[in-house]
């Protein structure tokens, strides 16, 4: 078993009401409950879109001390400052130190990259940064290629690891590759904290599943969780699917 280096996150609950986070279904439930538990070495945040899921998991990342754009806590680059205040009211109960951690984004890798190629060509650095990411440019990798790439080299375990939809750089095949990386990596004292939208994902061993929903959240296992029923039920029968859904006339 790992080492919970986040044990839960306390919310001070005062979001401004003018705030667009003060319509979101997970502020309203932080609200109530003030407190949110991590209980297991891998947690996924699940849900629909809109409900808080990738909005909390970049607070806890930013109050943590890691880059709201991704990187560990010793990147500071700002493409575009779009990330929340939300930060700014959790305070987050740690139980140990972490001696390593990254926050990865899929949708802001591009920048993740860039810098790296940005300090790496300055000469104040004895060793090529690059060299801990697996020596070959981020940037001459596909999007899935530089994100495992990131998780096999750079995740050195006894870690903190804050993953946001890593399926949306990642192939199913990838993602079960991606899986091995994270049972390595829980092995050797690390954590998980990733929202995601994959039923692959779900399903790995020992897992807390938090679904987000209008109603707040709540643990689930994964088979009843909407991304696996409406998977299961599409790839079961997807003609008959596809028929209800394009309203296809009967032929």
């Amino acid at each position: 078993m790992s080492q919970k280096y986040i044990s839960s996150i306390l919310f001070d609950g005062k979001i401004d009401k003018t705030s667009y986070l003060d319509s979101l279904p997970i502020i309203k439930y932080l609200k109530k409950a003030e407190h949110l538990d991590f209980s297991a070495d891998v947690t996924f945040f699940v849900g629909e879109n809109g409900t808080g899921k990738s909005t909390l998991l970049e607070a806890i990342a930013v109050a943590y001390g890691f880059n709201a754009e991704g990187g560990s806590a010793n990147f500071t680059f700002s493409t575009n400052a779009t990330h929340s205040e939300l930060y700014e009211h959790i305070e987050i109960a740690k139980r140990g130190y972490a001696k390593d951690g990254f926050f990865l984004r899929a949708e802001s890798l591009y920048n993740v990259a860039t810098n790296i190629d940005e300090m790496d060509r300055l000469p104040s650095f004895d060793a090529p940064i690059i060299s801990g990411y697996g020596g070959v440019s981020l940037h001459h990798q596909s999007h899935g290629e530089s994100f495992l790439s990131i998780v096999q080299n750079r995740f050195f375990g006894n870690g903190l690891y804050i993953l946001d939809e890593p399926e949306a750089a990642l192939s199913p095949q990838r993602l079960l590759s991606l899986m091995v990386e994270i049972d390595r990596l829980v092995k050797n004292n690390s954590q998980f904290i990733i929202a995601t939208h994959s039923p692959i994902l779900m399903t790995f061993p020992g897992a807390e599943i938090l679904e987000f929903s209008q109603n707040g959240i709540k643990s689930i296992d994964y088979k009843d969780t909407e991304h696996f029923k409406i998977t299961k039920s599409f790839l079961e029968n997807p003609d008959k699917m596809l028929h209800y859904l394009l309203g296809e006339n009967d032929t």
